[in-house]
């Protein structure tokens, strides 16, 4: 069965990651139709929009969509934001943004005495601090005011805790939940109120609620005292930073963003941005792009196809053929060539290595 995978390559160092984690999906030989969607800093300079008007259907048509990076300083970030990541989003419902954090054997650690690093942080994608409810009044004058407001509702927070839960399930079996009912007392209590509630269905799973400020330090104390973690949007966007410092930098970062049991198209992306400071030199690190890959593989129902790649990464990383980013000399090309080679070799499409 051909699998229709969208393409916005973006903008920045986003079409130099996005061809190599192409280059590595190829390399698997599986029946891929790739389409080219030209979105991003371009189409908004052209069109005055970074997308066009019908994109979610055209994401639609397709199983999967591969994003590289956007964004770019002649676009302010909140238009880039709003023009194209938030509207994939919330348009198609991908409630839940997955993104692992796992230290690889060959990357160097910021940490003293190389700890175990193996998180994976399960984002509400959809609503929080991120809904866009809000508005400005008494623009230019002394009395301006802008107003942001968190919106959390029960389905919402519920369906991705539970999904945390599931997901706990097959690995340590322990949730930690990001909270921070003590100051905030009506989002954060009722996502607490909703957790206890998941965690009572769940009597396999260990479960613990955690100040997100006492989490952040306990990811650097004791990362390897954390499984699955459960955050909000806001919450999630910022310890998950942090966490992709911890397994090497924001090089190694994917995610993928998703709606559990549906049959719509889902988007995976590295989350280090479009990094216009190195873009066109070659050397961004596209480990965090073909990592994604790996989730679009899996979530595909191509599971052995993803740990292939993921054997492959794992490979690669152990040999020491990192970018500069990571401490190498790489080039961006040259790290996708070799782990494209590493899909061939003997055991790499066998099952082992898990993308999550």
């Amino acid at each position: 069965m051909t699998r229709r995978i969208a393409v916005i390559a973006g903008d920045g160092a986003g079409p130099e990651v996005v061809i190599e984690a192409r280059k590595v999906v190829d390399a698997l030989g599986l029946d891929i139709a790739w389409t080219d969607l030209p979105w991003g800093t371009a189409h908004y300079h052209s069109e005055g929009t970074m997308m066009p008007p019908d994109a979610l259907e055209t994401a639609r048509e397709h199983d999967a969509v591969l994003l590289g990076a956007v964004g770019d300083p002649s676009v302010p970030d909140h238009v880039t934001l709003w023009g194209l990541l938030l509207p994939l989003r919330q348009g198609l419902d991908l409630w839940a943004n997955l993104r692992p954090a796992r230290l690889l054997e060959g990357v160097p650690s910021p940490l003293a005495g190389r700890p175990n690093v193996d998180m994976l942080f399960v984002r509400e994608n959809t609503e929080g601090e991120y809904s866009g409810v809000g508005g400005r009044a008494h623009r230019g004058l002394a009395l301006e005011v802008g107003i942001e407001t968190s919106v959390f509702t029960r389905a919402g927070v519920r369906r991705v805790i539970e999904h945390a839960f599931r997901l706990a399930e097959g690995r340590r079996g322990l949730v930690t939940s990001a909270t921070k009912s003590n100051a905030s007392r009506y989002g954060y209590v009722l996502w607490d109120e909703v957790a206890a509630e998941v965690a009572e269905e769940h009597q396999g799973v260990r479960y613990e609620r955690v100040l997100v400020d006492a989490l952040a330090a306990r990811m650097v104390s004791s990362p390897q005292s954390l499984d699955v973690v459960v955050a909000s949007n806001l919450f999630g966007d910022i310890l998950t930073d942090l966490a992709a410092v911890l397994q090497g930098g924001m090089g190694m970062a994917a995610s993928a963003s998703l709606a559990p049991g549906s049959a719509g198209p889902a988007v995976f992306e590295p989350v280090h941005g479009s990094a216009p400071d190195i873009a066109g030199k070659g050397i961004a690190n596209p480990i965090g792009a073909i990592w994604s890959a790996a989730l679009m593989l899996d979530h595909l129902g191509e599971a052995e196809a993803s740990a292939a790649v993921m054997r492959a990464i794992e490979s690669v990383c152990r040999e020491g053929i990192l970018t500069r980013d990571l401490g190498g000399s790489a080039a961006t090309a040259e790290l996708g060539d070799a782990v494209a080679a590493q899909i061939s070799a003997p055991g790499a499409g066998k099952a082992g290595a898990s993308a999550l």
